[in-house]
């Protein structure tokens, strides 16, 4: 059975799910907290970064190279347009979230949740025990330097160039999602769960895996209020509801849990 190895409420980490999902293959996952993932995660490949999915004893990590790989090996449905001009354009779509606004965004999501250590050890502590989130929210003040210089988190500009990356997010999905509502062409792609998965730290639809823990901490929850009303963010709970086929996370081996 295939593992990902993985954290909750991460964008990368939730476009493998809904691509695994989607297509219905089975495997088993592995929750990690962030820092404590570090030597788990190191051992596997050699790099500090998550998802990783361990395939027959082998370990990929990459968002974007983990879905190339299911797309390859359980191709329905296919998330990568099979028509030439629409495929690039999709992938470039990808590319643009994975390599520049994802990124970006992530810096005032992760500003507002170390503000607050204990909202942040309960969502990527999510599923765990409250004594290990206990443990874990008295650890976050010490690896907050580290989180933040990891994302390039250095002053009130880096936080200011991630609400420029949200409101860019936004107005791109909102724009290309009125035409069919759908980034590239006419049905679900990889363009979509890409934006959804990163722009939902921000959304954070209800009844789906990166749904905002309760109660919302309030910095937190005044960073959702911010965007909450924008076009883009509708697109968002619009494709979460019509195509997020799992509701939740889990731990575990996914043909035992309900969706």
């Amino acid at each position: 059975m295939l593992t990902l190895v993985q954290f909750r409420h991460s964008p990368y980490n939730e476009k493998v799910r809904w691509a695994l999902d989607l297509k219905g293959v089975a495997h088993e996952r592995r929750s990690l907290l962030p820092g404590p993932h570090i030597a788990k995660v190191k051992a596997l490949t050699g790099r500090t970064s998550t998802p990783v999915l361990v395939a027959d004893g082998v370990a990929l990590d990459g968002s974007a190279a983990i879905v190339a790989w299911l797309e390859e090996r359980f191709p329905e449905p296919r998330l990568v347009p099979s028509e030439e001009s629409l495929r690039d354009e999709a992938l470039a779509i990808e590319r643009r979230f994975d390599e520049d606004l994802t990124p970006r965004i992530r810096r005032p999501v992760l500003d507002a949740l170390l503000s607050a250590p204990s909202y942040f050890a309960a969502v990527f502590g999510e599923g765990a025990s409250a004594l290990a989130r206990f443990g874990y929210a008295c650890v976050v003040p010490l690896a907050g330097p580290l989180v933040r210089k990891g994302n390039g988190i250095r002053d009130e500009a880096s936080i200011e160039d991630g609400h420029r990356a949200a409101s860019a997010a936004l107005d791109l999905v909102a724009e290309r999602g009125a035409r069919s509502g759908y980034l590239v062409g006419d049905a679900l792609s990889i363009a979509d769960i890409a934006a959804a998965s990163a722009l939902a730290m921000l959304v954070r639809p209800e009844d789906s895996p990166m749904a905002a823990p309760r109660p919302v901490a309030a910095r937190y929850r005044a960073l959702m209020e911010r965007y909450a009303a924008h076009p883009g963010a509708d697109w968002v709970r619009r494709i979460y509801r019509a195509h997020r086929v799992r509701r939740s996370d889990f731990d575990g081996p996914s043909d035992r849990v309900a969706r």
